[in-house]
């Protein structure tokens, strides 16, 4: 097979000339999965979307033609054949848009205004009853052909495809929506279902979803007639692709039922739907019941996990109504628990997928949150208690396993509610007992739990008296390499929580290499399951504090990728851990500085000096940071990113902006993180978080605003984003490198359009700009000065800095800095003022005494720059006034403009002889000289 997309390119050509369009379907759409060049991509939807409209497969070529548009918005051939698919496909009205932007392109081409003529004509026909009668009596024949083909098994498997299609189109139009309602369509496509082929299942429960969006009456309807039992059903089947189209079809019930998703409204429908509550409860019970179900497939427990996450703890907790949290506490707690304590290695386990009890947990902790009260939250922790304590039996271990599964469940979900489980009688000693038992699923089971007991330092110690001894035998003698990993893991926790060397130096002959060693090759060996594989991911979040070991693991392309790959699951653990290697290899945690007269007090008295490790310097540092943007760093923090604020906590996201802020050190790696989509990844860290986390993602964010165009860093709307936490690093509690950078990006965005300039003015960034004009530190009162030249020429700073003329005389005081690039802002910003507000100019002869020195000694600048701005600064102000003209003739500033403005003409300088020229002939409009003859 060829592999060049040109060729393929060219073949697809031969094979459409020769009217075989489904081989030039074929290497057209071979030539898309090789090629990565963008201006070839267009061409080749274009190309199959041309076969597709002969092939009468409108809906996907309208699809080509649209990507094709995407890339190239005046695409001329791919806007024409999008409109005549769209008018096959019935939607003539943006047909006709599509035909006048190409007889907008080519005004001359007679088909573009014939095709013009031709739909304009439909659509007025369209318009009168009449039309609007034939049109409605066409889609029902469309609708029912399409049901005909679909439900005859001797149809062509080609015919078969393009019906089903055409069907889940028409279901997203509220037109053709109504239609298929109102001739019997539900029943046809449970149908459709009913035929156990899933491809026709897709179809029909595609249709169905379009058909319940927006639309609460005709959403409760479908939910009466299909059965919530039977959605359930087909939610549970073992179908990835059929599983997560019937949860999308629940979702849009669910959204229809809450008064959420897109509003549309429909006449008197409020009148026939009044109370959802019912429907919700009744959808809520049948999902809690999928969750002990063994019927029930993973990936069906999943969806119906997630559809409780999403759809019953608050959105606001503003909103003071909890009672759908409540309702699932009261009947549903029980079952969740039963999930979290589910152990897959045991004959009895329910169907679970690798996330199944992380998103259980994920679910337990949600519900706990959104409590209002402590008796809510008393009641659930009872509730817990006391199944707990029903699992706990010595003499059926099997049931105290169980047990002891759902107190390690709850530590991940809500902690504070788990730490209160492990003081329940007898629960910490049983983990304990069960690290010393012979069978491996105890020491599995008893080591997992202890690890997430151990977080809190309290715990820690229990655990440390009693387990570390057990830990190590359980490390050194077990052939089980899920056991040893968690074993591994749990020494580390313990050295770590407890503040001593339990679990590392003093443990595999002190070696923290060789652990690492270990651990990166259980991450590499893909035969593990991925829920053992996470283990050392944490392990190497503990051992990467070790600067040899950070080193060779960044060396370590497999293992990176392999953590880069895992980072992608929905596993709170793994984000943490894969956050805090991370910013062990890019030392960007907090360090305390050491004072040198300390240091030298504490060699002095024989104190222990802890040195700095010679691959934690700076060298060391940017090399590591190199290595991984090599590898790929950033795709995979800005997929972490994109993790549910459950799984993604406050703390994940602070480590991860430190990620991002060390990553960013270097000006020329920027442009890498934005095309790998960093500057997206980064906004949402600088809005939501830990405190320091917001500020460190808003430092990464300014040092991306500071050197990168914003139109291609921050594209569309979003670049209004990034104005307010660039505005919040202008506080003065911030340190100085923070303001600076902050100061470049915003000067950046302010130069690039008044759009973005009103935007920093919106967020009251002027007078934090203005103190900074003051500030001794050279680079920022230089940093301050540029954004305010930028900012000035927005009216609504030109009226702020009127009012009070103090704001003025910085400004012509700055003129007389010292330092070029402060002159060369300042003379900008005063131009454009002086040019705005015509009062300024005769203030400013009031504001110093030095004015006029000034404004000459900007005039003479040897910077062009500079001595362009005070020479149009000096005609601002002669144009302003007669009298303010005559003062400035009768000084040495006319002899400055004369020598000027009788200079030969040049290039290089000819914009600074144009405005002298330009002030002189204004003096001579008013009489207040002679012209002049040039030498």
């Amino acid at each position: 097979q060829m592999e060049d997309p040109i060729q393929l390119k060219e073949e697809g050509n031969k094979y459409f000339q020769a009217s075989d369009y489904e081989k030039a379907v074929q290497s057209y759409t071979q030539a898309i999965k090789l090629n990565k060049d963008k201006a070839l991509q267009a061409v080749l939807y274009r190309n199959r979307a041309a076969c597709f409209l002969k092939k009468e497969e409108y809906a996907k070529a309208a699809s080509d033609a649209s990507r094709a548009i995407d890339i190239n918005a005046s695409d001329i051939k791919a806007l024409y054949r999008r409109s005549q698919a769209l008018e096959k496909l019935g939607k003539l009205d943006q047909a006709f848009k599509d035909a006048q932007k190409c007889a907008t392109i080519e005004p001359r081409n007679k088909n573009f205004q014939e095709t013009l003529r031709r739909l304009g004509a439909n659509i007025q026909e369209k318009v009168n009853a009449g039309g609007a009668l034939r049109i409605q009596f066409s889609t029902d024949m469309r609708v029912q052909k399409m049901f005909e083909i679909l439900l005859d098994e001797n149809s062509e498997k080609e015919k078969r495809e393009k019906a089903a299609n055409n069907l889940i189109v028409l279901g997203r139009e509220e037109a053709g929506a109504e239609r298929i309602f109102q001739n019997n369509g539900v029943s046809l496509l449970l149908q459709l279902i009913e035929t156990k082929n899933a491809e026709l299942i897709l179809a029909a429960v595609r249709t169905l979803s379009g058909m319940c969006t927006g639309h609460k009456a005709r959403a409760t309807a479908i939910l009466h007639y299909l059965g919530i039992d039977n959605i359930c059903m087909w939610m549970s089947v073992d179908n990835e692709e059929i599983s997560l189209a019937v949860c999308n079809l629940l979702q849009t019930i669910t959204d229809c039922l809450l008064g959420q998703g897109p509003e549309e409204h429909h006449g008197k429908e409020e009148a026939v739907v009044l109370d959802t509550k019912k429907d919700l409860r009744m959808i809520t019970m049948r999902l809690l019941d999928m969750l002990v179900s063994k019927k029930v497939s993973g990936q069906g427990r999943d969806r119906a996990l997630n559809l409780l996450n999403k759809n019953i703890p608050r959105k606001d907790l503003k909103d003071h109504d909890n009672s759908r949290t409540i309702f699932v506490i009261d009947n549903g707690l029980k079952k969740i628990l039963k999930v979290v304590g589910q152990i897959p290695e045991m004959p009895d386990c329910l169907p679970l997928t690798e996330n199944t009890q992380l998103t259980a947990s994920v679910l337990l902790n949600k519900l706990y949150d959104d409590l209002r009260c402590d008796p809510e939250r008393d009641n659930y922790r009872v509730i817990c208690e006391e199944y707990i304590k029903s699992k706990i039996d010595p003499q059926n271990m099997d049931k105290t396993l169980h047990a002891i599964q759902m107190v390690s469940g709850v530590l991940q979900g809500p902690f504070d509610l788990g730490n209160k489980l492990l003081g329940m009688k007898g629960v910490m000693e049983m983990m304990v007992a069960l690290c010393g038992s012979e069978r491996e699923i105890d020491q599995l089971v008893a080591v997992e739990a202890l690890i997430h007991a151990s977080t809190k330092l309290s715990r820690a110690t229990f655990i440390i008296s009693n387990g570390v001894t057990l830990l190590k035998e359980i490390y050194k003698k077990t052939k089980n390499e899920k056991i040893k990993i968690r074993a591994l893991v749990g020494l580390c926790k313990l050295g770590s929580a407890g503040g001593t060397d339990y679990g590392l130096r003093q443990f595999a002959e002190g070696s923290t290499e060789k652990l690492a060693r270990q651990c990166r090759k259980w991450l590499c060996n893909t035969s593990i399951d991925a829920r053992t594989r996470k283990w050392a991911v944490e392990g190497l979040a503990y051992l990467t504090l070790d600067a040899d070991v950070k080193d060779d693991f960044v060396e370590d392309e497999p293992a990176l990728q392999a953590m880069f790959e895992l980072a992608k699951t929905s596993d709170k653990t793994i984000l943490y851990s894969v956050a805090s290697a991370l910013v062990n290899c890019t030392n960007s945690y907090d360090t305390k500085e050491l004072l040198p007269e300390l240091v030298q007090l504490a060699k002095f008295s024989k104190q222990h000096v802890p040195e700095e490790h010679p691959k934690d310097k700076k060298d060391f540092v940017v090399k590591r940071v190199k290595r991984l943007l090599k590898a790929g760093v950033v795709s995979a923090l800005a997929c972490m990113v994109k993790a549910d604020s459950a799984i993604l906590t406050d703390q994940s996201k602070e480590l991860v902006a430190r990620v991002f802020l060390a990553l960013c050190e270097d000006p020329r790696d920027r442009g890498t993180i934005v095309a790998q989509g960093g500057g997206k990844a980064l906004i949402p860290l600088a809005v939501e978080g830990t405190e320091v986390g917001k500020i460190k993602a808003s430092h990464a964010l300014a040092k991306i605003a500071a050197v990168s165009n914003p139109d291609m860093a921050f594209p569309g709307e979003r670049v209004y984003e990034v104005v307010r936490p660039l505005v919040s690093l202008l506080n003065t509690e911030r340190d100085g490198l923070q303001n600076y950078e902050a100061l470049l990006g915003l000067t950046n965005f302010s130069g690039r359009s008044d759009k973005l300039r009103m935007k920093i003015v919106k967020e009251r960034a002027l007078p934090d700009i203005e103190n900074y004009m003051f500030e001794n530190h050279d680079q920022l009162r230089q940093a301050a000065t540029e954004c305010m030249c930028n900012l000035v020429v927005n009216k609504e700073v030109t009226r702020w800095a009127s009012p009070t003329w103090l704001r003025a005389r910085l400004v012509v005081l700055l003129c007389g800095e010292e330092d070029e690039k402060v002159q060369v802002a300042a003379a900008g910003a005063l131009a454009m003022l002086t040019a705005a507000q015509k009062k300024l100019c005769s203030k400013m002869t009031e504001v110093t005494t030095q004015w006029l020195e000034i404004l000459q000694r900007l005039c003479l600048h040897d910077n062009m720059e500079v001595q362009h701005r005070g020479l149009v600064i000096a005609f601002n102000l002669i144009s302003a006034d007669k009298e303010l003209a005559k003062k400035l003739v009768e000084t040495e500033l006319l002899e400055i403009l004369t020598y000027l403005g009788k200079q030969e003409d040049d290039p290089k300088k000819q914009h600074i002889i144009n405005v002298a020229r330009d002030c002189l002939t204004r003096c001579m409009d008013y009489g207040l000289i002679k012209p002049l003859s040039r030498a």
